[in-house]
């Protein structure tokens, strides 16, 4: 579900009353914690965070006027879900997360390929997920990112 939402603001504007402060603090969990170089942005309808193309001007291959996406954060039907790219192009960070997912929360892991569902606000990882923010600078993610093209 893809908001057409023009702006950041305009986007915060649509979410749900009983996911607001959690969104909102997930959104500040990733801004305090993700490395410098990485720019908060509408993406793909959902708030994203993308190297741009003044650190990247290669793009994304699948659209090249897009600049290349890391993190998308979005509130959608029945939760909000956390798009990390980084999980999906990774083994290694997939099963770290995989792994510490349990001690920071009782709520079973909802996973898909590179997203990560959480339909109880009360039990988002906050922690964790400043943790994952940080694994992985921007010079890091282009050079998986090439890497995984190149395959």
């Amino acid at each position: 579900m893809q908001s057409t939402a023009k702006s950041i603001e305009a986007y915060l504007e649509e979410i749900p009353e009983e996911r607001k402060i959690a969104f909102t603090k997930l959104r500040e969990t990733i801004l305090e914690n993700i490395p410098n170089g990485f720019v908060e942005q509408m993406s793909y309808g959902m708030i994203g965070y993308v190297v741009p193309h003044s650190i990247y001007p290669n793009s994304y291959h699948c659209n090249s006027k897009l600049p290349l996406p890391f993190i998308a954060l979005a509130s959608q039907k029945n939760c909000i879900v956390l798009y990390h790219m980084g999980i999906y192009a990774n083994d290694s960070l997939l099963n770290w997360f995989i792994n510490e997912y349990p001690k920071h929360s009782t709520q079973k892991l909802d996973m898909g390929k590179s997203c990560i569902r959480f339909k109880k606000m009360n039990q988002i990882p906050f922690e964790l997920i400043a943790e994952l923010a940080q694994k992985i600078s921007v010079q890091e993610w282009i050079s998986c990112y090439e890497s995984s093209l190149k395959k």
